[in-house]
């Protein structure tokens, strides 16, 4: 998978100041169409994006796509589509009342969103530190010796998300981050809750799980009805996942997955880096990347355990409820380079495990079943339930109604 740095991308956002400056003259002349609507997401046609344009269907709206694969998907949905990059991507993020976004400008026409709606679904609850609270955000990489560029970066990071106008948040401990990560106030991060795990909510939770795993068994055909274990480790700015397993680590963790017929199913951060290729190809250990699913939280109802470190699906496992162990080998370090908001005890427990050794013997014991599966089914449901507000099934609803209250064009039939 493709590695990303914050260094080299604030390094390319420098480079393309001139192009945001004629982007920003161009929207002041250009008239707004405040009925018409424009979706995009960094990772396909998938996330909150998607969730809302379900949940809203009655609207003039196109989403705008980077690559044919996105194009095919969203041509499968009955989605239209316009490329990103092009002049028309451009004029349609430019014409658009409603941009919505969910990692960031970059999802839609970047150089065209002055001076429209903006809706920043974002894309998980933090857990590590992100925005304006993270120091990473403003890595100069090879200009760090211009003399105030962090500074600099700063001051533009601010400014693009000043642009925001609603950032729903999924509960009011949430909004407190996003606040704060995004420099927003109150007026601009309500508590609708997030539309992308709505999908979590299902008033069958008997059939979401069947459903899930049909979905599952068609990107990772051959499951039959082994245990799937999820191992989603987070994204380290492009550095290698310090916990990528060794020959030895192999062994150990293909020996709990034979002895508990189980399928580790490996899905690394869309940008991070780290091999995850056992010595040996064997049907246990299958790769769930990004190409063949852009978003893996529909997916957590078929899941049986959820491994990882920081990432924020440790929020919406609790929603299934999903039992979870935490590997964490470089947990101090990054906790000094990255943060955390809180402290990660509070969201791993006392025994996060440091290696695979100790990761597997807990494996071992949750695939067993029994207290220990319930136990830790119970602490993901509760730390769920400190960061959820709704559980309903209806935040798309909610922020498709918040959008309209604001911008009453929008709510029009598409065209």
């Amino acid at each position: 998978m493709a590695s990303f740095s914050f260094g080299a991308g604030n390094v390319r956002k420098v480079l393309r100041i001139p192009a945001y400056l004629a982007g920003r003259l161009a929207t002041l002349v250009i008239p707004r169409d405040r009925s018409a609507w424009v979706f995009g997401c960094a990772v396909g046609i998938a996330d909150g994006a998607l969730a809302l344009w379900q949940a809203a269907p009655r609207r003039r709206a196109v989403w705008l796509v980077s690559s044919q694969r996105q194009a095919g998907d969203a041509k499968r949905l009955g989605i239209p589509t316009v490329q990103r990059d092009s002049l028309a991507g451009f004029w349609h993020t430019a014409r658009a009342g409603v941009v919505v976004v969910t990692h960031g400008l970059g999802d839609v026409n970047r150089y065209g969103v002055g001076g429209a709606f903006l809706v920043q679904l974002w894309h998980g609850i933090p857990l590590k530190r992100i925005g304006l609270d993270a120091p990473v955000t403003t890595d100069p990489g090879r200009l760090g010796g211009v003399p105030g560029i962090r500074r600099l970066l700063a001051l533009a990071y601010r400014r693009t998300q000043a642009q925001i106008d609603l950032l729903p948040a999924a509960s009011h401990r949430v909004r407190g981050r996003l606040e704060s990560a995004f420099g927003l106030d109150d007026s601009h991060v309500p508590v609708l809750g997030e539309p992308r795990v709505d999908v979590l909510s299902p008033a069958d939770r008997r059939q979401g799980r069947q459903d899930a795993r049909r979905r599952l068994e068609t990107a990772v055909p051959g499951l039959a009805d082994a245990h799937a274990v999820l191992y989603a480790p987070t994204w380290r700015d492009g550095d290698p996942d310090p916990a990528t397993p060794d020959a030895a680590d192999w062994q150990r963790i293909l020996t709990v997955l034979e002895a508990h017929d189980a399928v580790l199913l490996v899905r690394s951060h869309p940008l991070g880096g780290g091999d995850y290729t056992p010595p040996s190809p064997t049907p246990r250990v299958r790769i769930l990347g990004s190409d063949l699913v852009p978003d893996v939280t529909p997916l957590l109802p078929a899941m049986d355990a959820l491994v990882t470190d920081y990432s924020s699906l440790v929020y919406d496992a609790g929603l299934v409820p999903l039992p979870t162990l935490f590997l964490a080998p470089d947990v101090e370090r990054y906790a000094r380079t990255r943060g955390f908001y809180g402290t990660y005890r509070e969201v791993a427990g006392d025994d996060a495990a440091r290696s695979w050794p100790e990761l597997c013997s807990q494996l071992d014991e949750l695939l067993a079943g029994g207290p220990e599966t319930d136990r830790r089914r119970r602490r993901s449901a509760e730390l769920s339930l400190r960061m959820h507000a709704w559980r309903d099934g209806g935040n798309a609803r909610r922020v498709h109604e918040a959008i309209v209250a604001a911008v009453p064009e929008a709510a029009g039939e598409r065209s």
